[in-house]
């Protein structure tokens, strides 16, 4: 591929990105893309043969985005698990809540399971950060930290969706997040341990 075919590739994904997180998920048309790129609606096939595979590198930046926040948050250590596990929860549901379009399409289901672009390999990592925090933080030997982890991200997920809804300040009579948070890392980690 040549220098300016990457340039226009490199363009179309980085347009994708600004319309996802500017206008939502159902701005992300192959001829929107071409034509806020400055190209011609048929262009984004040469880079990306599908509309799947554009999706799923837009959706990668995503992930890399929250990787790299991720990674700040923790800290390499410096703090309890169970701590960097509260500012890994933290910039989920604050990545969750100000990249709303993002956030949707990094959890496609069909964009997770079409392999394309090794989308399923940019976001296991991050998973396997929260497994690893998990294993270190709980106080329940006996439940296994994948499986501990995947409940606690899907509460985090669910609680991300809800609260962008509006439900749960008002179901739960809430106004900030962290309280549901702090209740979610206690369930699934068990009590702190002191």
């Amino acid at each position: 591929m040549s220098e300016q075919d990457m340039g226009l590739r490199a363009r179309l994904i980085e347009v994708g990105v600004e319309l996802v997180t500017r206008e939502g998920l159902q701005s992300l048309t192959l001829r929107e893309i071409a034509r806020r790129a400055g190209v011609s609606h048929g262009a984004p096939r040469r880079y990306f043969p599908t509309h799947l595979e554009l999706l799923s590198a837009i959706a990668r930046q995503g992930f890399a985005e929250l990787t790299v926040k991720a990674t700040e948050a923790v800290g390499g250590g410096r703090r309890s698990p169970r701590d960097q596990l509260m500012a890994l929860g933290r910039v989920y549901l604050d990545f969750a809540l100000t990249n709303r379009g993002m956030f949707e399409l990094m959890f496609r289901h069909d964009l997770l399971e079409s392999g394309h672009l090794g989308l399923r390999e940019t976001s296991l990592p991050l998973f396997g950060v929260l497994v690893d925090l998990v294993a270190r933080a709980q106080s329940r030997p006996d439940a296994a930290p994948p499986v501990v982890a995947g409940a606690l991200w899907a509460n985090l997920h669910g609680i991300a969706q809800l609260w962008g809804w509006g439900s749960l300040q008002l179901a739960a009579g809430v106004d900030d997040v962290e309280a549901l948070l702090r209740t979610a890392l206690d369930a699934h980690l068990g009590p702190e341990k002191r």
